[in-house]
């Protein structure tokens, strides 16, 4: 095992490193794979740390994506491309507002000179106006979500998915200098419906404890009290709070004497999304294509923070927490090489169930006593079962997994 000082030189050399280290991958990665970087995926995610942040300029409070709002967060850039490589990463303050941070990025990646000008893909929380409109000013296409929902849909749409109960309906609608891709999907609707019912569930039950409340004998019934918990609850469950109209009664001594709410009349955006570009010679098809790769980048961040060790991060002083989050870039790229070489042999199961399937090959040490009291040590590996040879099949790797060894001790 690594004495603790020599790992922390190593990541310190590594983050000092950090640019030509991304730089020396990108065109690795490029001439091993033939990829090019017609389109560039940007995305953020966050994560927390143990301790108080005092020596982490980084270190903020804000919301957290993984609802660890008690603890200080940091922030992790990424840019990867359509293959899923990453290309660039930055570090961030861990309440950094998602849009500010796409110019340093993107800047960043042109002083590369074998990057042509890519399509820029973004989810809706970067894709500000004044973004779009940077990226108009420099010459880049870019393809985004729109934010805000519709509740109405184009007459006529044509089917770009059907995958068993799911099917995906889209139309263009087609603006001055853009391109609108307005989708329905059947499976996206069936999981909005059932989480807004859930909550909406959970919203009535804790407007039935206020309800219930006014009839008990130490009960908050002051109109002011009762008003405040309302709009806390409000506050709470703000995702379905707005379909509902509440009404509180009160009589002249200003005791609420009644509480009655029902749901308003609100236009169904179950399963609706839309997706705007300015690329106006694409096709249905290819936009909806396109914006699936962003699903790319979401899981590159749950295997950094699930298989990589990404959350949580126990060091205290910035360049160890900066170092920590690179350190998990590169590990990323070691995974995503192996994923990449696999599905290009149609191996294209999940991170998780190829460290399962693997699992059970291992190395197994036998001991045998002999009469004169020596011991004989035999260390072999077990045979490989047909997951185990379907991977090392795709990987070109030999079926001979470590040489039996023998010692007489």
């Amino acid at each position: 095992m690594l004495p603790q000082d020599r790992v922390y030189k190593a990541s310190d050399m590594l983050l000092s490193n950090k640019r030509a280290i991304e730089e020396h991958l990108c065109v690795k990665e490029q001439s091993l794979f033939a990829l090019e970087e017609k389109i560039i995926l940007y995305d953020l995610t966050n994560t927390f740390f143990e301790g108080s942040g005092r020596y982490n300029n980084k270190a903020r409070f804000g919301f957290s994506k993984e609802k660890r709002n008690d603890s200080p967060l940091v922030t992790l850039g990424l840019v990867m491309d359509a293959a899923g490589f990453p290309k660039r990463s930055q570090m961030f303050e861990g309440n950094v507002s998602e849009p500010k941070t796409m110019e340093r990025m993107i800047l960043g990646l042109s002083s590369r000179d074998t990057l042509s000008k890519p399509i820029i893909v973004m989810d809706a929380g970067i894709a500000t106006e004044e973004n779009l409109w940077w990226l108009k000013n420099h010459q880049y296409d870019y393809l985004v979500v729109l934010r805000g929902k519709k509740n109405v849909l184009p007459e006529e749409m044509v089917t770009i998915k059907e995958d068993g109960d799911c099917i995906v309906k889209a139309a263009l609608v087609r603006h001055d200098d853009e391109v609108e891709l307005v989708c329905h999907s059947t499976g996206k609707e069936e999981r909005e419906k059932g989480i807004r019912n859930l909550f909406q569930e959970r919203f009535e039950e804790e407007l039935q404890k206020v309800k219930r409340a006014l009839s008990k004998k130490n009960g908050i019934k002051r109109y002011e009290k009762v008003v405040e918990k309302v709009g806390r609850l409000k506050e709470k469950f703000k995702r379905i709070a707005h379909r509902y109209e509440i009404i509180v009664k009160k009589d002249e001594k200003n005791k609420v004497i009644a509480i009655t709410w029902h749901q308003k009349e609100t236009g169904n955006t179950d399963g609706i999304y839309c997706i705007r570009t300015n690329r106006g010679d694409f096709k249905e098809q290819q936009i909806w294509n396109i914006f699936n790769m962003l699903r790319d980048i979401e899981d590159a961040f749950r295997c950094m923070k699930s298989a990589l060790g990404l959350r949580p991060i126990h060091h205290q002083k910035e360049h160890r927490v900066d170092g920590h989050l690179f350190i998990t870039v590169l590990a990323y790229h070691i995974l995503h090489t192996i994923r990449f070489k696999l599905r290009q042999k149609d191996v294209h199961d999940s991170w998780k169930t190829i460290r399962d399937g693997l699992s059970t090959l291992v190395r197994v040490t036998t001991e045998l006593k002999r009469k004169d009291g020596r011991v004989i040590h035999i260390r072999k590996s077990s045979r490989l079962e047909p997951y185990h040879k379907k991977i090392y099949d795709a990987l070109n790797l030999s079926h001979q997994v470590g040489k039996q060894v023998k010692t007489i001790i």
